[in-house]
């Protein structure tokens, strides 16, 4: 009789992987531009305010690629395949950024972050959809979890990478990295759940049913609401950190690259932490809340700590990255609240809107910065990201362990 497997041995298999490394790619090519943004405007000779500004113009135009590529990827995903997503977007965020090492002025740099942003957005979803598919439903929590927390070092890469050579040569080394993992995608089995679907009479990957069934409408919501605090922390706190220094006080300036750096590793070791703690608890919700609480901690003890030293402020942002790793476990209770002809759609556009929503979020915060100091201005737009977290959290069913061979 044939020894049954342990679970880490099912967990370590080549698409958890090959998913775990894809994602690792994405991240670095997605926050790369948060640690070369000041480097890589000033050489296309901006300064002052300026770095600012075309900061968050650039990164609008990467998050509005997100969004457009969310729904490509998460509709293809659902038609075409999982498999047919972890090619086609890695193949085209790689040409992007080998692209944007050639860059001279900042509307061939925005055209090339809204391609390459279209193509990160396809690698998170596509993959966690295909884990949780292939692995038992008692350990699949396992599996995405390590899907991000490996993927998450890939920020840790574009810091020492950027720290080492120039911004130009950081686009080109993620772009390198992605191509060369396409090599190793062929050896990955689509999930036997679309394969099966296939050949069944259900419409598969219609996002717009999303829109027009209340149930799936209102549970969708509430995927995207919980993961706003996520990213106002990514997207304003860290991406921003060197004005945060400056009107916190710090008589240092603040490096972007190592604020994103030191996030990430706390990022990873929360969702590391997330990931085990749904496991010991067999909850998704509970771990969702606590979590949450964290990142409620977390943001005051950042915006609050005043004229201390530099190295309290980097700690400060590793608590920040912590407290919102509970990024693998949101997208896998997206994943799981979906039959499998609109998995797919949802797992690659839940997260994608989420990033998106840094668009309305920097707006807000800027409108907000013309009455209010920048720590003022950051608080209260945080503060809404957290009572609307945690109100769609409050009615969200529980999803551990739930059986995934279904359709909607």
């Amino acid at each position: 009789m044939e020894e049954e497997k342990s679970p880490l041995r099912q967990v370590l298999q080549a698409p958890v992987i090959i998913a775990a490394l894809g994602y690792f790619v994405d991240i670095y090519d997605l926050l790369l531009f948060s640690i070369v943004r000041i480097p890589s405007l000033k050489a296309l000779g901006l300064t002052g305010d300026q770095l600012l500004k075309q900061g968050i113009f650039l990164i609008n135009v990467q998050m509005a690629g997100l969004l457009a590529g969310g729904i490509l990827w998460g509709i293809l995903g659902d038609k075409k395949g999982r498999l047919s997503v972890l090619f086609g977007s890695i193949l085209l965020y790689s040409i992007a950024n080998l692209a944007n090492g050639f860059v001279t002025d900042v509307t061939q740099y925005a055209v090339l972050r809204f391609i390459a942003g279209v193509g990160l957005a396809g690698e998170l979803g596509a993959g966690v959809t295909l884990v949780a598919e292939i692995l038992p439903k008692q350990i699949r929590g396992y599996g995405t979890t390590l899907v991000a927390s490996v993927g998450l070092f890939g920020a840790v890469l574009a810091y020492f990478v950027a720290a080492y050579t120039d911004w130009q040569v950081a686009y080109w080394i993620g772009g390198g990295l992605g191509l060369s993992l396409l090599l190793l995608r062929y050896s990955v089995a689509e999930s036997g759940m679309f394969a099966a679907v296939k050949h069944k009479a259900v419409e598969r990957g219609n996002i717009l049913k999303l829109f027009s069934n209340a149930r799936l409408f209102f549970n969708y919501l509430r995927c995207i609401f919980i993961g706003l605090p996520i990213w106002f922390v990514i997207g304003i706190l860290v991406t921003f950190s060197p004005e945060f220094g400056t009107s916190l006080g710090l008589d240092v300036p603040v490096e972007a690259g190592k604020a994103v750096m030191f996030c990430y590793i706390g990022l990873s070791l929360g969702d590391l932490s997330s990931g085990v703690i749904s496991q010991a608890l067999k909850s998704r919700k509970k771990v969702v809340l606590l979590f949450i609480f964290f990142t409620t901690l977390s943001m005051t003890c950042y915006l609050l700590q005043g004229k201390f030293p530099l190295s309290l402020f980097y700690g400060s942002c590793v608590f920040l990255g912590f407290s919102i790793g509970y990024w693998a476990l949101f997208v896998t209770i997206a994943a799981e609240q979906f039959g499998t002809n609109i998995r797919a759609t949802v797992a690659t556009t839940v997260p994608n809107f989420v990033r998106g929503t840094v668009v309305p979020l920097t707006m807000i915060f800027e409108w907000l910065r013309t009455g209010h100091t920048m720590v003022a201005s950051a608080a209260l737009v945080g503060g809404g990201t957290i009572i609307i977290a945690l109100l769609a959290l409050w009615k969200m069913k529980e999803t551990f362990g739930k059986e995934l061979d279904f359709v909607d």
